[in-house]
């Protein structure tokens, strides 16, 4: 079963899951990350999901992802009580895991690129999330950087889910600020 679906087909679930995509110059959300904070908010304010889990990595004072994701969804009319931060986001593998053992997910919406999809939705059914797939986006890259990042990234999941790796921060610990 294709679990990728559009917006307007997509399930309810109590949580959309936003994966963190880095910050431009002045702190805000990169365009690609923006992409993804826009299509969760039409998750949520078309009744699709109650709550958004925005994960990110904040190991950097300078680069705290997922407040700006926060004040962005916020902005936008996401009441602080629908909004969960995951701080220690550090890849799709480390939020899924979170988002399972630390936050409870069993069911959610996975919002990201097309691209990421599949990765994304493999390693959160590994690790026991009932998950579908909303692409931020109506279609795929068509670089070779993006393929090759997206290969290699693949087999790196495939890896961490059969090693059942725990994520770099598997408590509810936040990384600390480096500068």
């Amino acid at each position: 079963m294709d679990r990728i679906v559009p917006r307007a087909q997509a399930p309810h679930a109590p949580v959309a899951l936003v994966y963190g995509a880095g910050l431009a110059p002045g702190g805000v959300p990169s365009p690609v990350l923006a992409q993804r904070l826009d299509a969760a908010l039409a998750l949520y304010h078309g009744g699709k999901v109650e709550a958004l889990l925005l994960s990110g990595d904040n190991s950097d004072r300078f680069h705290v992802e997922t407040h700006a994701m926060a004040q962005y969804v916020r902005d936008r009319g996401v009441p602080d009580s629908a909004i969960q931060q995951d701080t220690a986001g550090l890849s799709t593998y480390d939020s899924s895991v979170r988002a399972r053992s630390i936050f409870g997910v069993r069911r959610a919406l996975l919002v990201t690129q097309r691209f990421h999809l599949t990765r994304a939705l493999y390693i959160a059914n590994s690790v026991g999330i009932d998950a579908w797939g909303v692409a931020a986006d109506e279609s795929s890259p068509r670089t070779r950087r993006y393929a090759l990042r997206e290969t290699l990234s693949r087999v790196l999941a495939l890896g961490m889910v059969w090693a059942d790796a725990p994520p770099r921060y598997p408590s509810g610990q936040v990384p600390t600020p480096s500068r």
